[in-house]
């Protein structure tokens, strides 16, 4: 199958290319590397640099790619940075994410698979969340995610596209290839390992009185290769509307602190702050849906296995991709 992955420069999208490359599936890529980076593009991905907001080039590779489904993995994703800059967030997010949903309609594109996020849910009523569950966001993050997602069910409704939300919960772990190298790391995996290599002095504990069982957010990490696996099967035909990838249980930030002291040997000192504005203090997902009708599940469900296949990834390359 011809693909177009935008943002297959980037941490998940670079895993999912990888994947789709496996299957044998034709991939180019396009990413304007404000974030990603060109060595983590698997080889055999045809490779174009470029942002998802120019119509014009969307128009021509498009026409030279002649994708069959558009996998969207490009936008913006830092919670905090949301709250301080929405304008980028709806910029990035929402307005140019339509303008590539508009240039894959006039391609005839079939299928449209978006990269989301549970931020869609805001704080959640219940735990686990389902798909049914109220959509409201609690940060400009999910709110521009949730807003691409209710254009794409009305572009949907009007053309047929098969279009599919995989509502990601917290992405982590890393291929043996590809792994989570940001230029401005905030994810709690990666800054625990930066600081067992001594890049960094401490880790930074954001809240510790929020209503959970040690006082710190929960949240569901999923492996970055169970989140390609479901992309994969997103292909299929007959695959519409949104999705929870997830386990389908969480850990706690003291519970992830003391996997990655356990798997790194070291003992990474911790220095308490506020809690971060924005921050639901448990997301977990309910994956029935995603059972039922992808046929997907985690196959990492243990955070000490996720947190081993990141500390192989940074041991591998310390210093993430080369510039």
């Amino acid at each position: 199958m011809r693909t177009l992955v935008t943002g297959g420069a980037g941490y998940v999208g670079s895993v999912c290319v990888e994947r789709l490359l496996a299957e044998g599936h034709a991939v180019t890529v396009l990413d304007d590397l404000s974030v990603g980076h060109r060595a983590a593009v698997a080889p055999g991905a045809q490779f174009c640099e470029g942002n998802i907001g120019d119509p014009a080039l969307l128009d021509a590779l498009m026409t030279k790619a002649r994708p069959e489904v558009v996998l969207h993995f490009a936008g913006s994703a830092l919670v905090g940075e949301s709250m301080e800059d929405p304008f980028k967030y709806f910029q990035n997010n929402t307005s140019n994410g339509i303008t590539l949903l508009k240039a894959a309609e006039a391609a005839k594109v079939g299928k449209f698979i978006f990269s989301s996020t549970c931020a869609v849910y805001g704080e959640p009523e219940t735990v686990p969340i389902t798909e049914t569950a109220p959509c409201q966001p609690v940060n400009p993050y999910g709110a521009s995610k949730l807003m691409m997602e209710q254009t794409m069910e009305w572009q949907a409704q009007a053309t047929g596209m098969e279009c599919v939300a995989l509502r990601y919960f917290n992405a982590a772990g890393a291929s043996k290839q590809f792994g989570e190298h940001h230029r401005h790391e905030t994810h709690i995996i990666p800054c625990l390992l930066q600081t067992a290599l001594g890049q960094r002095e401490t880790f930074s504990l954001f809240g510790t009185n929020h209503p959970t069982s040690d006082g710190t957010c929960i949240r569901d990490y999923i492996h970055v290769s169970d989140l390609a696996a479901a992309h994969a099967l997103a292909l299929r035909p007959g695959i519409s509307g949104p999705f929870n990838l997830g386990r389908g249980h969480g850990d706690s930030v003291r519970e992830v602190l003391t996997a990655c002291r356990e798997v790194t040997g070291h003992a990474i000192p911790v220095e308490e702050q506020p809690a971060r504005p924005g921050d639901p203090p448990e997301l977990v997902a309910d994956v029935t849906k995603a059972s039922a009708e992808l046929g997907w599940q985690a196959a990492h469900t243990e955070i000490r296995t996720i947190v081993e296949t990141a500390w192989l990834w940074h041991q591998r390359f310390p210093q993430g991709y080369p510039a």
